[in-house]
């Protein structure tokens, strides 16, 4: 099995599933940066429907964890329904358009959603500012995730930049946080900045 963290393992047999919801306004690249994760590649999608789901399986140390992926709809009217898919989740990534300051406020108020229904720490939380390639107008996230205590990185689906990284992050945050429950080894660092390090409940992560 591949030891580098965040490696693809398509082949693999998970020894730990997590369920990853990503969260954010239409049209900052969720579908985007999934479809580079998962596949490789990048092109323009229609606007989600309800939700869309993916898998991908890496590495992170020795462990092969299962990321189960849901990629919910921007629209203001799937807005109760995205609410349906976050429950039980282990990883949110609220993904917003570095470009467009309105959806900035829209990952915070999701986050605000979040925190009114989970206890805190109780999932990783990723503040991800999509779309570098385009600097006009930018929008930093950066202090804004410091001061909320969440992981923070940016990218770009079209340039693939950083899109594996994070998806890295989150899953050695996920793994760090339940072996750090159980009084394990750390896993070493991420490529993003650690923040929210409170312990969270039992996970599907099963392999200790």
């Amino acid at each position: 099995m591949a030891q580098a963290d965040g490696v693809p393992l398509p082949d693999a047999a998970p020894s730990c599933v997590s369920k990853l919801v990503l969260l954010g306004s239409g049209s900052v690249g969720k579908s985007s940066l999934v479809l580079r994760y998962v596949k490789g590649d990048f092109k323009s999608v229609l606007p989600t429907v309800g939700c869309a789901f993916f898998t991908k399986v890496v590495a992170v140390g020795n462990v092969a964890l299962k990321l189960e992926i849901w990629d919910t709809a921007g629209q203001e009217k799937y807005h109760s329904v995205c609410h349906l898919y976050f429950r039980g989740a282990q990883v949110a990534m609220l993904v917003y358009d570095v470009t467009r300051k309105e959806s900035f406020l829209r990952a915070q108020q999701w986050l605000e959603d979040l925190e009114k229904e989970l206890q805190p720490g109780e999932i990783v939380v990723a503040l991800v500012g999509n779309k570098t390639d385009l600097e006009e107008k930018r929008q930093e996230g950066k202090e804004f995730a410091e001061s909320r205590g969440l992981l923070f990185m940016e990218t770009s689906a079209r340039l693939n930049h950083q899109v594996s990284e994070i998806f890295s992050a989150v899953a050695q945050e996920l793994l760090q946080r339940d072996m750090a429950r159980l009084g394990s080894s750390p896993l070493g660092n991420s490529g993003a900045m650690r923040l929210n390090q409170a312990p969270t409940r039992r996970t599907k992560c099963c392999s200790h």
